[in-house]
């Protein structure tokens, strides 16, 4: 057999995925013939960049630093496109998650585990974060307490999980891109109605900070948008999407629309974190109390009006229960590729709940919780992002749709920044200066 026959043989489906081999040697592969049909994937990896932590380190970073952190959330989601386009091509050429691949990888169960461990972290994490803001927005919106809106932000995900567990994957993006819409909207109204300076935004693009809490904040800000469990995720949601891998093999069209749907994915993502960390910085710098969600709500009604609070508020609570799906998809998908071991999704929602609970019961301050999370996901970043540029870049594994070298190189560049990050800010942590 040739090396480039090779290269065109369906691999192996995951366990638990449809089969990647046509009914027959003659069948035509399964492309949709419109490119609209092959979006959607992104789109749900995608909410993973509009959760409640991304609210809350925006809107914090706006209000106490003004626009002096625009230049980070710009750089956070050019950094984004290129680690999501990576994840979802590896699912697609090669049919399996990037937790799978990995766990066929580390021979060792020790390994195994301990790498489990830091990715469940981290997906706990990102849970802590979700349901910790629809809790803040059910608050907000209806004057529920603090633990009765982070159940009620449990029981309303399990019932989205429900649709994408019973195999119904269009649907399941349907809803999920649906509440993104919404988050859009309740995101972006304020900044119509108050439109930031333009010069202002500008300065704002020039790389630099103003003190130990600034990086602090961009740490929050990097983890709240280049998000580990987004990078596990997306791999297994083209793999599921796309379960007949020929056709991706003799066509560049699902490439082509999964450029397509990364780049508006993050289009979206991108605009709508811009446009929270410009509207604290035009409306809500030096207010009093604007460095929490509720503060920012109150003040965000008493200078632009009620009806625009109140689509803030809908907006976080549509980012809650949008994103707290995605990641309890992703912390599944972790377990399995890893550990071998199958969970049934709702008994996973229930258990990672729990954490988010209480800290809801202990009373603590709902917004530094959110960003606390947020710098414990950048730490994740280097174990999701490492594997990834190495395993896309390996041509034994991705044939002709190996990364060209300045894709790699980029990659690499991406990894360290984060990674260097991540280490001033550990030095700061240590040292007492943040």
């Amino acid at each position: 057999m040739s090396r480039k026959t090779a290269l065109l043989r369906p691999a192996k489906p995951a366990t638990g995925a449809p089969s990647s081999v046509p009914a027959s040697p003659t069948a035509k592969p399964a492309v949709p013939k419109r490119l609209i049909w092959m979006l959607g994937p992104a789109l749900v990896a995608g909410v993973a960049y509009l959760d409640p932590g991304n609210v809350a380190s925006n809107m914090t970073a706006g209000a106490r630093f003004g626009y002096l952190l625009v230049w980070v959330v710009v750089a956070a989601n050019i950094m984004a496109w290129l680690i999501q386009y990576l994840s979802a091509k590896l699912g697609l050429v090669t049919g399996k998650s990037l937790p799978e691949l990995l766990g066929e990888r580390l021979g060792r169960k020790t390994g195994r585990r301990l790498y489990w461990l830091q990715a469940e972290l981290v997906a706990m994490a990102t849970d802590v974060a979700e349901v910790i803001g629809g809790a803040v927005a059910l608050w907000l919106l209806f004057d529920l307490p603090l633990l009765l809106g982070g159940v009620i932000t449990g029981v309303i995900s399990m019932a989205v999980l429900g649709l994408q567990g019973s195999g119904r994957h269009r649907t399941f993006e349907y809803v999920i891109v649906s509440m993104m819409a919404i988050i859009a909207v309740g995101f972006t109204a304020g900044i119509v109605i108050s439109p930031p300076d333009g010069g202002a935004v500008a300065d704002g693009l020039i790389p630099r900070f103003e003190g130990s809490e600034s990086v602090l904040l961009a740490a929050s800000i990097l983890g709240a948008t280049v998000m580990p469990h987004a990078i596990y995720a997306h791999s297994a949601l083209t793999r599921d999407r796309f379960p007949d891998r020929t056709a991706f093999l003799t066509t560049p069209r699902l490439i082509r629309a999964t450029r397509w749907d990364v780049t508006i994915a993050l289009a979206v993502a991108g605009t709508v974190n811009l446009a929270i960390l410009l509207l604290a910085a035009s409306s809500l710098q030096g207010v009093a109390g604007t460095d929490t969600l509720e503060g920012a709500h109150a003040a965000i009604a008493a200078s632009l009006g009620g009806a625009v609070a109140t689509l803030f508020a809908v907006g976080l609570l549509a980012s809650g229960l949008a994103s707290t799906s995605v990641g309890a998809y992703a912390g599944a998908e972790i377990m399995q590729g890893l550990l071998k071991v199958r969970m049934p999704m709702l008994l996973r929602r229930l258990i990672t709940l729990i954490p988010a609970l209480l800290i809801l019961a202990a009373g603590v301050d709902p917004t530094w919780a959110l960003i606390l999370s947020q710098v414990i996901l950048s730490f994740g970043i280097p174990f999701a992002l490492i594997p990834l540029v190495w395993l896309t870049s390996r041509r034994d594994l991705m044939g002709v749709h190996t990364n060209r070298w300045w894709t790699t190189a980029l990659g690499v560049v991406v990894a360290i920044l984060l990674v260097g990050l991540n280490i001033t800010l550990l030095v700061l942590t240590f040292t007492g200066a943040a």
